[in-house]
């Protein structure tokens, strides 16, 4: 076979036993889950791994499996051979797809997870919309993909991006969801269950971070529990601002004379409005840290005030004059340039 072979993927040899097998599938799944591994082509190994597991470890597609190892061309058209099959042991794309609507096949026979999130709103506050975008993992719905038969199969974890206002992460805040899911039925055929969901946005919660829902991922086959939905929080934030674990920073625009000869200020901050003393002398690109203002997380950061000195306008003569007498003022100042 021109691509590794299943007992390939787990690091396994062809005699290996249940017990081991299981073993082993349990160690790869901790080393390149999506939510722990760095690894860039995680997914897609975690893909592998899930497809050539429900194979291995299935008495009766295990024989037929090394039958066609032994003698591929007589596996030609079975689902095994990788050329007839969206993926290694899977399912054709093609025979599927369209019960999906117009979803982008992956390689890997996943489905583009846009199909299933509909939409994404805030909740009874009534503020502007969220925006939720991702995909299942890769190998997500495996009844398609070989599962028919197997039993008491748990569904698989799905993952997606939710995008919320960084005022959320410091009030916390309730969001709802619509979903529109596909589901296997015991005939075969696919129908689409309707969801809303309402979602706890907790406080402190930092760029990057899972918020997990249970039982609200694939249906299980077989009688099986329902897969995991999990939701990536992206945060949404003016363009002045910038995070960093959390950590805040916020650029603060300030008038020359308040650098110069310290003012203090009142300043819009996500952590409220907050009375700021700008140490005189002042530079641009200078930061006031506010220790403790930024994300309250278990370890709540701080907030940075990084100071930008902006000149006004010059649109009256009396303001030409006390830009002269400025610079009669500061004659003797040598600048580094």
């Amino acid at each position: 076979m021109a691509e590794k072979n299943y007992y390939d993927i787990l690091g396994v040899k062809k005699d290996v036993s249940d017990a081991d097998i299981k073993k082993k599938y349990r160690k790869l799944v901790r080393q390149y889950h999506p939510d722990v591994s760095d690894d860039p082509d995680a997914d897609n190994k975690i893909a592998e791994i899930n497809n050539a597991y429900e194979t291995i470890r299935d008495k009766d597609k295990r024989a037929e499996y090394d039958a066609m190892l032994d003698n591929p061309f007589a596996g030609q058209g079975r689902g095994f051979n990788s050329k007839s099959a969206g993926r290694q042991g899977g399912f054709r794309w093609e025979d599927i797809k369209g019960q999906f609507g117009d979803g982008e096949a992956y390689g890997d026979g996943g489905f583009r997870f846009d199909d299933i999130f509909s939409a994404f709103g805030r909740g009874a506050r009534g503020s502007t919309n969220g925006q939720a975008s991702g995909q299942s993992q890769r190998g997500g719905f495996d009844q398609f993909g070989g599962g028919f038969g197997q039993q008491d199969s748990k569904g698989q974890d799905q993952h997606a991006e939710i995008m919320v206002d960084l005022a959320s992460v410091y009030n916390g805040d309730d969001y709802s969801i619509k979903l529109n899911v596909p589901v296997r039925q015991p005939n075969g055929s696919v129908d689409y269950d309707n969801k809303t969901l309402k979602i706890k946005i907790p406080k402190g919660i930092t760029d990057g971070k899972q918020i997990r829902l249970a039982g609200q991922g694939a249906a299980g086959s077989g009688g099986g529990k329902n897969g995991d939905l999990f939701l990536k929080v992206k945060i949404r934030h003016a363009d002045n601002i910038r995070i960093e674990g959390a950590d805040v920073y916020q650029t603060v625009n300030i008038a020359p004379w308040e650098a110069a000869l310290g003012e203090k200020i009142n300043v819009t901050t996500p952590a409220g409005t907050l009375a700021v003393s700008i140490p005189k002398n002042s530079k641009s690109g200078s930061n006031l840290r506010l220790k403790g203002k930024g994300i309250p997380a278990k370890q709540a950061g701080d907030l940075y005030l990084t100071l930008n000195i902006v000149n006004p306008d010059i649109t009256t003569d009396a303001a030409t004059q006390a830009y002269e007498q400025l610079k009669q003022a500061f004659a003797d100042t040598n600048i580094d340039r």
